[in-house]
């Protein structure tokens, strides 16, 4: 039998249209729970789907600094997540939390 080669799942890959971004990102908020990196992260792959390049232009942050902050690891301020899902063209909504 032959050896199967695997590679590692990269969500950006998949992310190919505004809706799949809306879909991506409403799950990814509904699995986070409080943590705050899974939607940095979840963000961070949505802003490699788009082009970090372009985000950075967009936002007015660097490029390096935002791979930075949106990695999973670090920790961007608020201000700096409300940049990044106004120039990803997504917007965030309240609803009332079902039990």
């Amino acid at each position: 039998m032959g050896k199967i080669k695997l590679r590692k799942w990269d969500s950006a890959e998949h992310l190919n249209s505004d809706e799949d971004i809306a879909l991506y990102l409403d799950a990814c908020l509904e699995e986070a729970g409080d943590d705050p990196a899974f939607i940095a992260k979840a963000l961070g792959n949505i802003a490699r789907a788009r082009g970090m390049s372009q985000l950075a232009r967009e936002t007015g942050l660097g490029r390096e600094s935002l791979y930075k902050a949106l990695s999973g690891e670090g920790n961007p301020s608020f201000a700096t997540i409300l940049k990044v899902i106004r120039a990803l063209g997504v917007k965030l909504h309240a609803d009332i939390a079902r039990a």
